[in-house]
């Protein structure tokens, strides 16, 4: 049982996808739990924090290039501390804008940090070649 309610979760969320619009690496790892999961769309699965910052850190040094996530829709399930936020991810590839639009469904403790973040996404083939 959560010790959230649906607009803490709702507060906590919005936070964690400022930091990543904002490309603060730091932030985004200050709403993990030490002991936090994240599962990308591609299968691999990092556990830690610095497991989780080695998964992003290419993303938030531009190698994919600018990229922004936009908000699509929200559900949160206050009593078990779980969201599932879908989202359109924007970024250029090749000098062309794309983009592919997906989810997050995570977990967050009593302390409102994430213990873990899987990711599914709707694209072709992973941009990330």
């Amino acid at each position: 049982m959560s010790a959230h309610t649906r607009d803490e979760l709702t507060i906590l969320t919005a936070g964690f996808m400022d930091a990543f619009n904002t490309n603060d690496l730091d932030r985004m790892m200050s709403y993990f739990a030490p002991e936090g999961i994240y599962e990308e769309f591609n299968g691999n699965i990092s556990r830690g924090h610095e497991a989780v910052r080695a998964a992003f850190a290419p993303q938030f040094s531009g190698a994919f290039g600018e990229m922004k996530f936009l908000d699509e829709d929200l559900m949160v399930d206050a009593v078990a501390g779980k969201v599932m936020a879908s989202w359109r991810c924007t970024l250029e590839v090749k000098g062309e804008p794309t983009s592919w639009r997906g989810l997050d469904a995570m977990t967050f403790n009593d302390e409102g940090k994430l213990t873990h973040k899987l990711t599914y996404a709707k694209t072709k083939l992973p941009l990330f070649e």
